[in-house]
């Protein structure tokens, strides 16, 4: 069978598997329906063109696609394996983690960071302490969302809110690093929480492995991947920041994708884009009902940290960006509230089930303990979030 033929059966299967699960996504399904219902109250006319905002939903493919690039040559596993076997001692493991996803978060993204280390995490700790693999996960995940906090590429609704009020690198950076940089500081108690037994490092089952499962050194085609990536990335940074149009970063990437391994197509994800496109609709509907409006507006002004901070703990951050943009102009109070929303409930953030998925997998898991020790410490770093944007705004 050819090449084409073997890519076209992959797409058909991958197609009938998105449908499937699309039932399996509440959030997703949520969005529809209430983009559905929002309908009845601003009929479907040409105005609805301009709810899409194509510039956020280009830039998320672009950078979706490049970074499952990345994954499928195994830079990011052999990065995670490199960083690993540096740590003596499980808390200077847990550090070296905590500060991979932190950093790593900033460029591509809290999601990846977590798919990328917490397996290895898992793998490398299994005969440890169950307490000490789990605060080393949770905080893995808390330092993934907070990092990703940094940059407009770090997570969907810095990249919705940078595009969508047209911000300034220096309006974005005033108002994401102080947050990032509590963060740090709010992190560190945690370490002292975990023991500093002996520690052997293995590396996890394929993790972030992709084309190279073995850890092997690449070769010469994985090593031109990486290069065309890299570039990929940079561009879509660049556009991102406007120096570059997106329909230019969006029409290289595709062109691009075909011509390298177009089984990435397949790794996009699209029920994400999806429910951006639900939301976009349901929040664009509701802006037109001046009553809506109105009331919504007055619950927001003078109280958006709070209000985004809350809303993101029953709805999840991304969700919670989209439905209060239309309603407000104050978007770096918006981007702390979300941020900062990002930590408290398993919900918050998308990339926190992440890591509860995959902890979960593992042998051994403890379910309910996970969840009260990841419980205890969000809601002690949303709370200090809370307490320090009161004070100082």
């Amino acid at each position: 069978m050819s090449q084409e033929k073997k890519w076209s059966e992959k797409m058909k299967k991958h197609i009938k598997r998105v449908l499937a699960s699309l039932i399996k996504e509440p959030l997703l399904l949520t969005a529809a329906a209430l983009a559905a219902i929002s309908m009845f109250f601003t009929p479907p006319d040409a105005e609805y063109i301009s709810y899409l905002h194509p510039s956020v939903l280009s830039l998320l493919f672009c950078l979706m696609a490049v970074v499952a690039g990345l994954c499928r040559v195994g830079i990011l596993g052999r990065l995670s394996d490199a960083l690993a076997h540096s740590a003596k001692n499980v808390r200077l493991f847990a550090i070296i983690m905590t500060s991979a996803c932190f950093f790593s978060s900033m460029l591509i993204t809290n999601d990846v960071a977590l798919i990328t280390f917490v397996p290895l995490a898992i793998s490398t700790m299994r005969d440890c302490r169950r307490r000490d693999t789990i605060l080393t996960v949770v905080e893995m995940t808390a330092a993934a969302n907070i990092g990703s906090v940094a940059t407009p590429v770090g997570n969907p609704q810095n990249l919705f809110i940078y595009t969508y009020y047209n911000m300034t690198p220096g309006e974005f950076f005033k108002a994401s690093l102080p947050i990032a940089g509590v963060g740090v500081i709010l992190l560190l108690p945690i370490i002292f929480f975990i023991g500093r037994d002996k520690l052997t490092v293995v590396a996890a089952d394929n993790a972030g492995a992709g084309d190279n499962p073995d850890g092997t050194v690449m070769d010469g085609g994985a090593k031109g991947k990486t290069i065309i990536y890299g570039l990929l990335f940079i561009l879509a940074v660049l556009s991102v920041f406007g120096v570059i149009p997106y329909w230019i970063c969006f029409i290289i990437t595709v062109v691009a994708v075909i011509f390298t391994d177009r089984a990435i197509f397949c790794d996009i994800d699209y029920v994400l884009l999806l429910t951006f496109v639900c939301f976009f609709i349901f929040t664009g509907n509701l802006s037109r009902v001046p009553a809506v409006e109105k009331a919504v507006r007055s619950v927001l002004d003078g109280r958006e940290i709070l209000v985004s901070a809350l809303l993101s703990q029953v709805t999840s951050n991304v969700p919670a960006t989209t439905m209060l943009a239309s309603f407000t102009d104050k978007a770096g109070l918006l981007l702390a509230g979300v941020n900062i929303g990002g930590v408290g409930t398993p919900i918050a953030s998308m990339a926190s089930l992440i890591s509860y998925r995959l902890y979960c997998a593992s042998d051994s898991a403890g379910r309910g303990r996970y969840m009260g020790i990841f419980l205890a410490v969000n809601a002690a770093l949303l709370a200090a979030y809370l307490a320090i944007s009161f004070i100082l705004l």
